[in-house]
């Protein structure tokens, strides 16, 4: 065991498993015609469906399936020819049917996998049990008035997809990466835009504890987590929570929690239901969903590169390490931005300006890849001057400053500066004699053995020609006058 949790009765190992609620990227909700454009004003886009008047039929949306599909696919998971829908039964002010259409026996996905990558660079394979279809309920604001809670229904009937793990993760560590893997390939796939602030990602954490080779013991679930961080912290405070109370000699309840991100503490919310509770049965006003391989088959060949293939590609085709490849094809535009950088250049040479000068550039900015002051062509054009010695590496940090605060071009840059590298040898030997005459003592140091002198002189001659000279040509000629 990686993680362990030290109690006074010896160690304790954590088992969680995640449920991820993931709202699909479409136009419309799930079962009805109605907006899923976030922000909008309160019960702005609100069917006679989604607000349960009588006598309102649901018709499914074959977008939301199609991404469904997609992000199956994008798991490595069974993807169910025939699927079928499923009332789940429970009454709260933001559910106007007094039930949820969800899948319950019959998920429209099936068994997959996630592979993570960890800190210390190990990586582990998460099962995913399956992949459900269900509408989302609607909000409750309860800050708008003294005495009573309002009820926003725009998110009702929004699709969701509930992408439910195996219980594999046995560190938060673990629970972080397997989340930013997950929202990683949503992306990708443009199924879900993972902006788990607006609430169209969130986490149900299931939370056990146990001792070495023990069978699984009383799990607890810590409801709507939205954020990463805090799926992390809660896992840890509710384990050690766990541990507690067993040690102690009691007993865990199966029960739904809520996480108190401020008070860093999860706090009771309800007795956890079981699938008995809800009186799951087959909704009868919808046919089981049933759709042909063909169509999965077309799908599956139009979607996009996605993240484990693309950071492969990228170590095999520009040579680069797969530690930063992975740093490049952790959002899909830093990876586009790359591509393009890199096309046809030095594949190393482009990277460590994509990560490095790039990256300070827009931290020091507040601006994001999308939002660049540079674009990848204009980086791509400054790599081209270095590559054909019209600018050295020193040139180019000054060149690519200028890029930055005024979006001017590399090459308009050059010529107005003058920053055009010196590659006349007549310039650079006259720098050298100068330099040599200024310093004869150091000159004679060299000579009788001081070899270490010989980067002294290189900054010299650098200093002389204002950093424009190149070093190449620089060190052969400055070696052979030196040795004479």
């Amino acid at each position: 065991m990686s993680y362990v949790i030290e109690g006074k009765t010896g160690s304790w190992e954590i088992v969680v498993g995640l449920e991820v609620h993931a709202q699909v990227v479409s136009k419309s909700k799930l079962f009805s015609g109605a907006s899923t454009t976030f922000g909008a004003e309160p019960n702005s886009q609100v069917s006679l469906v989604d607000a349960a008047f009588p006598g309102m039929l649901p018709v499914i949306n074959k977008e939301c399936v199609a991404q469904a599909v997609r992000t199956g696919l994008g798991l490595n998971a069974r993807i169910n020819l025939e699927s079928r829908f499923d009332r789940k039964n429970y009454f709260y002010a933001d559910l106007p049917q007094g039930y949820q259409i969800s899948q319950f026996a019959h998920p429209i996905v099936g068994e997959g996998t996630i592979e993570i990558e960890l800190s210390n660079g190990e990586t582990r394979k998460i099962g995913i049990t399956r992949l459900h279809m269900e509408q989302d309920a609607g909000k409750l604001i309860h800050d708008q008035d003294p005495a009573k809670s309002m009820v926003d229904l725009n998110r009702a009937g929004v699709a969701l997809m509930e992408i439910v793990s195996e219980p594999d993760i046995r560190e938060p560590e673990e629970a972080g990466a397997y989340l930013r893997k997950l929202r990683q390939i949503l992306r990708y796939l443009g199924t879900c835009d993972g902006n788990m602030e607006e609430g169209s990602m969130r986490a149900d954490v299931n939370v056990s504890v146990r001792k070495a080779g023990e069978p699984f013991r009383t799990r607890c679930e810590i409801k709507n987590v939205n954020s990463i961080r805090f799926v992390m912290q809660a896992i840890e405070v509710e384990a050690a929570r766990q541990v507690e109370i067993w040690e102690n000699g009691g007993e865990v309840d199966q029960e739904t929690r809520l996480f108190d991100a401020a008070r860093g503490e999860t706090r009771t919310m309800r007795s956890k239901e079981d699938a008995h509770d809800y009186r799951y049965f087959p909704d009868p006003d919808l046919l089981p969903l049933v759709i042909e391989q063909e169509w999965v088959d077309a799908l599956k060949a139009a979607l996009p590169e996605l993240p484990d293939a693309k950071r492969a590609r990228f170590q095999s085709e520009y040579g680069i390490p797969f530690y930063d490849a992975g740093v490049l094809v952790a959002e899909q535009a830093v990876a586009d931005f790359y591509e393009t950088v890199a096309k046809g250049r030095d594949g190393k040479l482009a990277v460590s300006w994509v990560t490095g000068d790039l990256f300070a550039a827009l931290n020091r900015t507040g601006k994001t890849i999308e939002t660049s002051p540079v674009s990848a062509q204009a980086l791509g054009q400054m790599l081209d001057l270095i590559a054909d010695g019209t600018i050295n590496g020193k040139i180019a940090k000054e060149v690519f400053e200028d890029m930055v605060e005024t979006g001017e071009g590399p090459e308009a840059i050059v010529e107005k500066k003058g920053l055009r590298q010196v590659t006349d040898t007549g310039v650079i030997d006259a720098a050298i004699e100068s330099v040599m005459t200024k310093h004869a003592d150091k000159v004679a140091e060299y000579r009788s053995g001081k070899d270490k002198l010989f980067g002294f002189f290189v900054g010299q001659v650098m200093k002389e020609t204002k950093g424009k000279a190149n070093p190449a040509l620089v060190n052969g000629a400055l070696k052979s006058r030196l040795d004479t």
